[in-house]
């Protein structure tokens, strides 16, 4: 039997909230004021951006770690462009910065390549364009 992750409950208002069992952290989604909604919270797909860059981060953590390399302060800028028919997610755009990273050149591109194979950007739909860039 598979392993229940997460409990999603509609609230009403265009709002939901998650729970994810293990840890019992809550996330809140409200739709976008672009999509009748208060905007007041992450959207859903605003959660998949923002996934796609943590993802990549960990890959780039995991990396760093076994080579020795402190990834402390890594940050990156997210945005997310959508398409209107249909309305999807049509680009996501991610800016790693870390301005005093200490690595190589091969180091550095370790890290990059990390990042582009993660689980959630190789699970992410050939058609949606993800740009990312790095500056370190």
């Amino acid at each position: 039997m598979d392993t229940i992750m997460a409990t999603v409950e509609y609230q009403g208002g265009l709002r939901t909230q998650a729970v994810h069992l293990k840890s019992k952290n809550e996330v809140i989604t409200d739709a976008p004021t672009d999509n009748n909604g208060k905007g007041e919270a992450f959207s859903p797909t605003d959660l998949v951006s923002a996934a796609l860059s943590s993802c990549m981060m960990t890959i780039m953590g995991i990396v760093a770690e076994r080579d020795g390399i402190d990834l402390k302060g890594l940050k990156s800028d997210v945005v997310k462009v959508m398409s209107s028919s249909p309305r999807k997610i049509a680009e996501i755009k991610i800016h790693f910065t870390h301005p005093n990273l200490i690595a190589t050149d091969e180091q550095k591109q370790k890290l990059m390549n990390a990042a582009r194979t993660c689980p959630v950007a190789l699970s992410l739909s050939s058609e949606l364009k993800q740009t990312i860039t790095f500056n370190f």
